[in-house]
């Protein structure tokens, strides 16, 4: 019998996990697409994706805001006394002991004992250190007093190396003799080092006689350094944060840990020696902690240590210093302060940051600045004419948009299908084949037949569209930028013989590609220069004379400006009869070239309604007044219907 394979099942932690969900791009650029269409550069709108977050991805800002509320509990919650406080109470329980083993004794020694531990100094400190020569006579108060002496050693040790509390959890004379040969062996190195000498091997040495008390196992001196340099600098902050009543008392304390004065003194000099190699290290600040739950030696430097890790974390996710990458997040001490869940939001977001890059969608300019690259744009106009077409289509009665753009109109017959076409199958003739070719039925490419179509006309497009201020203040600058990407992919993709020019106007006029017109940022400026978009709009037309002409107008108020022959931009505000003459005079030259011109009226302006109705007339065009959501389906349909009439 074959006995079941067991299997074993525990966290994924090699790598990225194989089995998580693909970042979705599609939401992000769209995002950034849009934070860039409302005026943000590329860099700054990557900047703010990856600080807001994507779908269930914390961003850096969340990430950020944990790091301040765990920073802000530890000042809250904790105070730095719990080593006097335990020092006291050990204190205080080895007088009870003591008084209680003196009491029953009548003899003068007894009394005189009593009246010794009556007259103590009221410090702790000052107390522990009178009674180092006392010889007591419970043996429960001589045990509570050494305890006092290893309690005080091991905080020593715990806030110099992390993690030795625990190993001196039961302190024994041979324990204290090992820790005093280490560190006088440490400074030792540290002082050779500190002289330039080669250490290395002496390193070596110093790790294989002590290494027990490193479980960082550091692998040359400097990383050792580092190491107790950084908890050094901590202990002393936590010093710095005492108020001078406590720090004096605590390092009245220290010179008695053990029960060994040499033991201070080694700790001393090798806080200077770490001062001297690692300058650098912050060992001059402080913080206020105002909580109730008393911290010991140990456990103020490693709150201290948080402080300053929480601080460097805070200032990686920023990512404001030249040169900052989501890379050089620390997701070790992200995890220590967060938790594991915060690291897979910081590797999401490099992973998005990365995708973006590698995928494409963000390039370099010659400038060096990022930008939308052509595929990103395309991916954005694709998402827009979804859009478009879904209105569309919610209209009663409205034909099915997404076929609109094939290659012709279909003739009634049908053809062998050729790489490249975009013809729709004829389906019966299609099936037909594959049922003549014999059994099973498959379908062959040599089997799909097209509907055979006769090619339209081509179309000249200028899509002029307002950047007057104006535009921004009244929120249509994103939708003005979305329909325009919409109608651009529309005609790039689907009407590829069309020939679109996109202008933009304020003061002055000027032809865009799609890229430009989508980073356009809104700049205050007054004028509204129709008049130059439309000469900009008929030089186009002249260009295609075999082409349809079309004119599609997008502005929300009457032109303010025009152009003088010399070049000059002049503006008035009201309009003045000169202006309207210029622009009006555009607009005839465009009728005689047969042009549709549709004029896409935003806002309620009265002006702009008595305006527009003069260029209906005077050039045969169309006035439509749609409301923002449905300007991008208004300018796709008007064009579309054009198309339609030809």
């Amino acid at each position: 019998m074959t006995v079941p394979d067991r299997y074993r099942y525990a966290p994924f932690d090699d790598g990225p996990d194989p089995l998580a969900p693909p970042v979705d791009l599609r939401a992000a650029l769209d995002r950034l697409g849009r934070d860039i269409m409302d005026g943000s550069s590329p860099r700054s709108a990557l900047e703010e994706l990856l600080r807001r977050g994507a779908g269930d991805t914390a961003g850096l800002d969340e990430l950020t805001r944990r790091l301040w509320e765990r920073r802000s509990r530890i000042q809250r919650r904790n105070n730095l006394d719990g080593t006097l406080r335990e020092v006291r109470e050990l204190l205080e329980r080895a007088m009870e002991a003591e008084r209680r083993e003196l009491f029953p004794d009548p003899s003068d020694d007894a009394r005189f004992r009593e009246a010794r531990l009556d007259a103590l100094p009221p410090g702790t400190a000052a107390a522990v250190q009178e009674l180092s020569t006392y010889d007591w006579r419970s043996e429960q108060a001589r045990a509570d007093y050494q305890r006092i002496r290893d309690r005080i050693g091991q905080e020593l040790m715990e806030s110099r190396f992390q993690g030795m509390k625990q190993a001196l959890s039961e302190v024994r004379p041979e324990d204290v003799e090992r820790i005093r040969a280490m560190m006088a062996d440490l400074n030792d190195l540290l002082l050779a080092h500190l002289r330039g000498d080669d250490t290395d091997a002496r390193f070596a040495e110093f790790m294989r006689r002590h290494g027990e008390f490193f479980p960082e196992n550091p692998r040359t001196v400097e990383e050792l350094i580092d190491a107790l340099a950084a908890r050094a600098a901590a202990a002393q902050r936590m010093m710095n944060s005492m108020s001078d009543r406590q720090r004096a008392e605590l390092q009245d304390l220290l010179s008695g840990a053990f029960g060994d004065p040499r033991m201070a003194e080694q700790v001393a000099t090798l806080d200077a020696n770490l001062r001297a190699l690692r300058p650098g290290e912050d060992w001059t600040s402080s913080a206020r902690f105002r909580g109730k739950d008393p911290l010991g030696m140990g456990e103020g430097a490693q709150a201290m240590a948080d402080l300053a890790e929480i601080d460097a974390l805070a200032e990686q996710l920023a990512q404001s210093y030249p040169g900052a990458r989501l890379e050089d997040i620390d997701l070790e001490a992200l995890e220590r302060q967060l938790g594991a869940d915060a690291v897979v939001d910081a590797r999401r977001l490099a992973e998005l940051e990365r995708e973006l890059r590698a995928q494409g969608l963000l390039e370099r300019a010659a400038d060096g600045s990022l930008r939308l690259s052509p595929k990103a744009l395309r991916r954005l106009g694709e998402t827009a004419l979804s859009d478009v077409v879904g209105a569309l289509r919610s209209r009663r009665g409205a034909r099915d948009t997404r076929r609109a753009g094939a290659a012709g109109e279909p003739t009634g017959a049908s053809r062998p299908w050729r790489f490249g076409d975009t013809e729709p199958w004829d389906v019966p003739r299609t099936i037909r084949n594959a049922v003549v070719r014999g059994r099973p039925v498959r379908i062959d490419v040599s089997d799909v037949e097209v509907v055979e179509t006769e090619q339209r006309s081509r179309a000249a497009v200028a899509l002029c569209v307002d950047t007057s201020w104006s535009m921004v203040q009244d929120n249509r600058w994103v939708p003005m930028k979305r329909t325009a990407l919409a109608l651009h992919h529309l005609v790039r993709t689907r009407f590829r013989g069309d020939d679109l020019q996109l202008i933009t106007f304020g003061r002055h006029a000027a032809t865009v590609d799609i890229g430009t017109l989508t980073a356009l940022e809104g700049v205050w400026e007054q004028g509204t220069n129709l008049h130059h978009a439309l000469l900009l709009a008929g030089r186009h037309l002249r260009a295609n004379p075999d082409a349809q002409p079309v004119v599609l107008v997008v502005t929300d108020g009457e032109p303010t400006a025009h152009l003088e022959p010399d070049g000059e931009a002049v503006f008035n505000y009201p309009t003045t009869q000169r202006t309207l003459r210029k622009t009006l005079g555009e607009v005839d030259r465009l009728a005689r070239l047969g042009a549709s011109l549709s004029v896409f009226k935003l806002g309620d302006d009265e002006r702009l309604a008595r305006f527009v109705d003069i260029v209906a007339r005077r050039g045969g065009g169309r006035v439509v007044n749609p409301d923002l959501d449905g300007l991008g389906p208004a300018v796709v349909g008007d064009y579309l219907r054009s198309r339609r009439s030809r």
